[in-house]
């Protein structure tokens, strides 16, 4: 017995998906420049106190942090169903927007925070 194949989804609806990955993930690349632009204007700011803790050590937690904002990035893909309701596309637009906004600058603060209280020594 041969196995059937998993249903597929419609054109329209595959189209719409790719869309909206291409949507998010070209906004990523600016995520994550404002983060990283965050990180070494912090980094400049606090250089004296930050250099003797920045070595070798250090890369690995950093790059775990990276990877975790990449990752609740990508929670975006859970929250976009919502404005699909409305299928007006400046209302979706809007409402992509307004999520990517609120989202970097969620980022940026909580990044801020980890750096300053976590990261620099008091």
């Amino acid at each position: 017995m041969t196995p059937s194949p998993p249903p597929s989804l419609p054109a329209d609806a595959r189209t719409d998906w790719r869309a909206t990955i291409r949507w998010w993930e070209w906004r990523r690349l600016a995520y994550n420049a404002a983060l990283a632009a965050t990180f070494v204007a912090l980094t400049v700011r606090t250089w004296p106190r930050l250099q003797p803790e920045l070595n070798r050590h250090a890369i690995p937690p950093l790059s775990v942090l990276a990877l975790l904002a990449n990752l609740c990035y990508s929670a975006a893909y859970l929250l976009e169903p919502l404005p699909r309701a409305s299928m007006q596309p400046h209302v979706r637009d809007r409402w992509r927007w307004t999520l990517w906004l609120a989202g970097t600058l969620f980022a940026i603060f909580l990044e801020t925070y980890w750096f300053l209280d976590e990261i620099l020594p008091p």
